[in-house]
């Protein structure tokens, strides 16, 4: 029964065929461990709980793990709670990424929690890629809360992906200290349908000298689908740097708020801000129309465009 569940959650994300059971990886089905792999240098210890699983992550002192670390949670029952709590450590010099493809094909009332609290060492490099599966019907609810402490000279990147099938409900809260020199790039990219409900709260405390962060939101709504999005960044040190870039296309009956938020508390700090709601381009429509295309593949191509 384990095989068959990592091979239909393998599946689900279009990795059964190849998916290396000999890279490092962990394979999580609700609350249950199905398979997992480390190599030198990765500590992996999870806990399964009553719903959900426990873990602890962590890379050794100047550890450069070359191969990204597959983390897989899926959820395959219909209804259910999975809630994940990690606790991510990257100790100094050390490097590495993880992928997470979190997938829920058979979903119709899911509940995905997430808690992590996340510390990268000194000189450490860290990146986490999170792609999400979810069916055309039933309901979603994705909430994630994390906390990440960087250190001096420290990096770190996450980016947050869903783009096939129903959002749902997604209510995403991350926060980010930065000592100095150290750097902070949030993304996230979003296609919401029908009733999905979005709302995304990102923000980045620079606190250190030539510290850096940059936070980058790509949203489409169409239908009845609402965003909220409050991205906020506070320089409090000389000489640390911001950006925070909103971009959201509205179709149809669709609502889009953004709320960029810049604080300078240092005469030599520096934070601008973008941020862009709107239809899509008529120009650009016409010219791929023009081309050929109907009106809803243009529509669905610039779409594209802007979530790529």
């Amino acid at each position: 029964m384990p095989d068959q569940a990592v091979e239909e959650i393998l599946e689900s994300i279009n990795l059964h065929r190849s998916f290396d059971r000999g890279a490092p990886h962990v394979v999580i089905n609700a609350n249950k461990v199905l398979s997992s792999q480390v190599v030198p240098g990765l500590v992996i210890e999870p806990e399964e709980l009553l719903e959900g699983v426990r873990a602890r992550l962590r890379v050794t002192k100047g550890t450069r793990i070359k191969q990204p670390v597959h983390l897989c949670f899926g959820m395959l029952p219909e209804r259910g709670i999975q809630k994940i709590i990690l606790d991510v450590e990257i100790e100094d010099e050390a490097e590495v990424s993880f992928m997470a493809h979190c997938t829920f094909p058979n979903a119709v009332d899911i509940q995905h929690l997430m808690e992590a609290e996340i510390r990268v060492g000194r000189k450490a490099r860290y990146s986490y890629f999170e792609h999400h599966w979810h069916s055309d019907r039933g309901l979603v609810r994705v909430v994630p809360v994390a906390k990440i402490k960087l250190a001096e000279g420290a990096r770190f990147s996450t980016e947050f992906e869903l783009l096939k099938g129903r959002v749902g409900i997604i209510d995403i809260d991350y926060h980010t200290d930065c000592q100095a020199g150290s750097s902070a790039e949030m993304k996230a990219r979003i296609f919401g349908r029908q009733d999905d409900r979005i709302k995304i709260k990102e923000s980045a405390s620079l606190d250190g000298e030539e510290s850096r962060a940059v936070l980058i939101t790509h949203l489409a709504v169409r239908d009845e689908a609402m965003a909220e999005i409050n991205n906020e960044i506070i320089a409090r040190a000389a000489y640390s740097r911001g950006h925070v870039d909103c971009k959201e296309i509205i179709q149809g009956n669709g609502v889009a708020r953004a709320v960029p938020v810049v604080e300078v508390r240092h005469p030599k700090a520096h934070v601008t801000h973008e941020a862009a709601i709107g239809s899509v381009d008529s120009k650009q429509l016409q010219t791929l129309m023009a081309r050929g295309l109907s009106e809803e593949e243009a529509v669905d191509l610039i779409i594209e465009g802007l979530l790529s």
